[in-house]
């Protein structure tokens, strides 16, 4: 997970994050240290969409996973990075739900080219 060429990242059932692989550290410049622990909503999720990735959250601690969710991570340079989620439930070997696992995409280079285009 770690060495993952995607950005991974996980929740615990509070939101706090518990996962933080070297890729989301890079895309981010958040160090694994500096993000483990802390409400990933609000604190690196843009505010505008904070409500819509709490639910999105919130239904896969649920079990009722989101497959290509659009969502825009805060830098630590205060730079937005756009990333494709897919947002997945993660279960202890009880079954039970221990948190939400993230993999996703970072399509931050053809939102600006999008954006670009069509200015």
């Amino acid at each position: 997970v770690d060495t993952a060429n995607a950005p991974i990242f996980g929740i615990d059932m509070d939101g706090n994050v518990n996962e933080w692989n070297n890729k989301t550290a890079e895309i981010t410049g958040f160090t694994k240290e500096e993000a483990l622990n802390r409400p990933l909503v609000t604190t690196f999720i843009m505010p505008k969409l904070r409500r819509s990735v709490q639910e999105v959250m919130d239904n896969a601690l649920q079990g009722n996973e989101t497959s290509n969710y659009e969502l825009e991570f805060w830098t630590k340079s205060n730079e937005t990075r756009y990333l494709l989620v897919n947002a997945t439930t993660r279960r202890g070997e009880d079954n039970n739900v221990v948190g939400v696992v993230g993999v996703a995409q970072d399509v931050t280079e053809s939102k600006k080219h999008d954006r670009a285009v069509a200015a």
